[in-house]
């Protein structure tokens, strides 16, 4: 196949477009670089299947494909609250440039969703029928709101076009290429702890979130691509619920780092619990996230670990 992926040199978007050179589809890498980076795909570069393409998704795309991957867009509150209205035109401009291009070449659409979609949530753990508690007029509206409207249009189009559509909601993930200023939590104390700064915790670190491993993430994503008679949304993420804490407290720990835990105020809208019921995404995809939080973090750390030696 020949596949899109639309903010394909970012974090995640970066070990799709390896994922999907190895299973043998063509691959057009589309990113504007704000937060994506190139060295994220520099391995891909010259490889004959693949292909980089400088654009952003708020302006239109015509391309052949037989399939997108929507994922552009900033997904860390750091970055989406510098440009909040960069970022809610990324989702809804972004989505329907998308969309249309799915009904013009009749390619089947993956939309990247998030748990935000959650907002801080009444149900615990979030299923997909929840429908969400979110502030639309806070600081974090841009992101939040932005993606509730994306799935929206990705519903309208399939009921009134019959796009063939797929919506994922991705919780906390994690793992190399992450950027060390990127404000998540992971990255933020992983680095934090390798140079022996003190490790901030927001509030008394008592909130809760589930981590999933990218290469985990990655086989769902790919699995709800594939996979026929079903369009979501789905949850995926891992369900193993932690502190934040005891994250800082495990990171220390792994790293070896002198650093101190230091609490900070807690950021306005903030979730207090993020847990993903993934139950829909066994029964309809056969997934459920492989790789322990022990595990990943080691990778992580040794990502890092290397990234932030000099040069």
């Amino acid at each position: 196949m020949r596949i899109l992926v639309t903010g394909g040199a970012g974090f995640i978007g970066s070990h799709l477009c390896e994922r999907l050179i190895r299973d043998g589809h063509d691959v057009i890498c589309c990113d504007n670089f704000f937060t994506g980076r190139r060295e994220n795909v520099a391995p891909l570069i010259d490889h004959k299947r693949f292909e980089l393409l400088r654009h952003d998704v708020t302006q239109p795309l015509l391309v052949e494909v037989d399939a997108i991957y929507n994922l552009a867009c900033p997904a860390s509150p750091v970055h989406y609250q510098f440009n909040p209205v960069k970022t809610i035109k990324t989702n809804v401009l972004g989505t329907l440039h998308m969309l249309g291009l799915a009904k013009r070449v009749r390619a089947r659409v993956l939309q990247a969703s998030t748990s935000e979609v959650y907002g801080d949530p009444i149900e615990h753990p979030q299923r997909e029928s929840h429908w969400g508690h979110v502030n639309p007029i806070g600081v974090r509206s841009c992101y939040d709101e932005g993606k509730r409207v994306a799935e929206t249009l990705m519903f309208d189009y399939h009921r009134q076009n019959n796009v063939d559509i797929r919506v994922v909601r991705i919780f906390n993930t994690y793992g190399p290429r992450m950027m060390q200023n990127d404000g998540r939590v992971v990255s933020n104390f992983v680095v934090q702890a390798l140079r022996n700064q003190d490790i901030t915790l927001f509030g008394n670190g008592s909130q809760t979130r589930s981590f999933c491993y990218v290469d985990d993430l990655i086989e769902g994503l790919v699995r709800m691509m594939d996979q026929s008679g079903f369009i979501g949304p789905v949850n995926l993420g891992n369900p193993h619920e932690t502190t934040i804490r005891e994250l800082a407290q495990q990171v220390i720990a792994m790293t070896g780092s002198r650093s101190r835990i230091i609490e900070q105020p807690l950021p306005q809208d903030d979730p207090t619990r993020r847990r993903p019921d993934i139950g829909l995404a066994r029964e309809k995809l056969g997934w459920a996230p492989q790789v322990a939080l022990a595990d990943g973090l080691a990778r992580t750390i040794d990502y890092f670990r290397s990234a932030l030696q000099p040069t």
